[in-house]
């Protein structure tokens, strides 16, 4: 098959790119490399520079190429952020969705895989979190990805679309030690961790240590992003490879991605400290606006639906994978190449 991976220069995008391209299958990245790294596109993927904004360019796209199914990961990601620039993430996020998903049903494709979040859950009712719990989130950025999905439900209903939403926890780690996570700016927490370790930065802000957490600071479930990108694999299979594959019958595949197991900000320092050798001294700072205490995945769905099992568990192992990213690769990027 022939897919076009949009957002394939990010951290996540580029290595399902990589896994796409090991089973065989064509790949065309479209990114605008804003927040993605031209480096980061696997050889064999072809790269496209272009906007989502860009009608024109997509279905110019869609018309010279004979794109059998979509993965979506253009998005911006900072919730934080979102709470500062609510117009720009839905612009980003859910309107730039809305023009690809135009553009493919246009040119008659009809298989989709979308990169979605676990901030849309909000303040979860339990733990941990399963697909059919409320959907209320606390930030733009989850609001963003969650208009996204109402537009899949409706497309799904009115123009057959067959999709996949893939709801991810804390993606984190590296696939290979010349390929791993660099923003810019870079809020994500273990990068964060690991910049101090590198003397980068003289200590690592905690924010919030008043949470109903057992140590008072927030509790995420952190996922190895070569066990995320598998599930895409999984999910795209799921959606049929040929017509003949197509069904009336038909559900959307909604899953959540997680390990199943929270780790709080204290427990992914004091591990990073063990597997870097380094103090990593820890400032204590306001919570952030929107971030919920507790986000830990049911994931028994996709386990049982599609036999996606994570290979990477361990918090140890997810760290020591990003240290040899982050060691060999100090700036990111900007120097490979």
């Amino acid at each position: 098959m022939k897919i076009l991976v949009t957002g394939g220069a990010g951290y996540i995008g580029s290595v399902v790119a990589g896994e796409l391209l090991q089973a065989g299958h064509q790949v065309v990245v479209f990114d605008n490399l804003s927040r993605g790294h031209r480096q980061a596109v696997p050889q064999k993927a072809e790269l496209i520079v272009g906007d989502l904004a860009d009608r024109a360019a997509l279905d110019a796209l869609f018309q010279s190429r004979a794109i059998d199914a979509v993965m979506h990961f253009a998005a911006l990601i900072e919730a934080g952020e979102s709470m500062k620039a609510p117009a720009t993430f839905f612009r980003n996020n859910t309107a730039n969705a809305l023009t690809l998903l135009e553009a493919m049903l246009a040119a008659g494709v009809k298989r989709f895989v979308f990169s979605s979040t676990a901030a849309l859950y909000g303040n979860p009712e339990r733990t941990p979190i399963e697909e059919d719990d409320l959907l209320n989130p606390t930030n733009a950025y989850g609001e963003s990805k969650l208009l996204v999905e109402r537009m899949l439900a409706w497309f799904h209903r009115i123009h057959g679309l067959r999709y996949a939403s893939l709801r991810y926890f804390n993606a984190a780690g590296a696939s290979r030690p010349d390929q791993g996570e660099a923003h810019q700016p870079e809020t994500h927490l273990l990068p964060r961790i690991l910049n101090v370790a590198l003397g980068r930065a003289s200590n690592v802000n905690i924010f919030g240590t008043d949470y109903p957490t057992p140590d008072g600071t927030c509790v995420r479930d952190y996922i190895h992003v070569s066990d995320l990108s598998h599930a895409h694999l999984l999910a795209l299979d799921a959606l049929g490879l040929s017509e003949k594959d197509a069904s009336e019958n038909f559900q959307p595949l909604i899953y959540n991605l997680g390990n199943g197991q929270g780790f709080s900000v204290r427990e992914v320092v004091d591990v990073a400290r063990q597997v870097t050798g380094h103090a990593i001294p820890v400032i204590e700072s306001p919570r952030r606006e929107g971030d919920p205490a507790i986000l830990i995945a049911g994931s028994g769905k996709i386990r049982r639906e599609l036999g996606w099992q994570p290979r990477f568990p361990e918090l140890k192992t997810i760290v020591e994978s990003a240290w040899q990213w982050h060691r060999a690769h100090p700036d990111g990027y900007e120097r490979i190449g």
